[in-house]
């Protein structure tokens, strides 16, 4: 169970160490507990990008998830998301068009513009994310994409159970 760790190294600028080592200082915990913490929870949330049976119109859920992340911090450009979204698709039914991938990379302002013009219900959306996330889960028919906050992990009683019982 116990498995070999790894030594990596990890450059980070001054403000994110910084922030990483108050939070570890607040927690009571060492530094390195928190960076295992953020690997690991990163490796549980988007376990569908290490499953090769999750292509295509899979990804969006992911993807919508981590879209400002996807060209600020990764970089990554339009072609590359398309190879990552369906280089191995070999489902016609799940095929993301190119245009909507585009539609990952692109700040809130011109995806904004674009939605007015791709969106056939002409939603007056106020939240652009969720106006995205609600064109993608329509077009693609995606089950409900929800972003789930790191409580959502813990298990809480359901309160309607507890009636039903009595």
């Amino acid at each position: 169970m116990n498995e070999l760790k790894q030594i990596i190294s990890l450059r980070l600028v001054d403000s994110d160490r910084a922030a990483v080592q108050a939070i570890a200082s607040r927690l009571f915990v060492r530094e390195s507990d928190i960076y295992r913490f953020a690997i690991n929870y990163l490796l549980n949330r988007f376990s569908c990008l290490f499953d090769d049976s999750y292509t295509g119109s899979d990804l969006l859920p992911a993807m919508l998830e981590i879209r400002a992340e996807i060209n600020h911090t990764l970089g990554l450009k339009r072609h590359q998301l398309e190879k990552i979204i369906n280089g191995n698709n070999l489902n016609p039914d799940k095929y993301v068009a190119m245009c909507d991938i585009e539609l990952l990379l692109m700040p809130q302002h011109l995806l904004r513009q674009r939605l007015m013009k791709l969106d056939d219900s002409s939603k007056n959306q106020s939240d652009v994310e969720t106006w995205l996330k609600d064109y993608l889960t329509e077009k693609y028919q995606l089950l409900s994409v929800e972003k789930k906050t790191v409580f959502d992990d813990f298990i809480l009683p359901n309160k309607k159970s507890a009636k039903l019982d009595n």
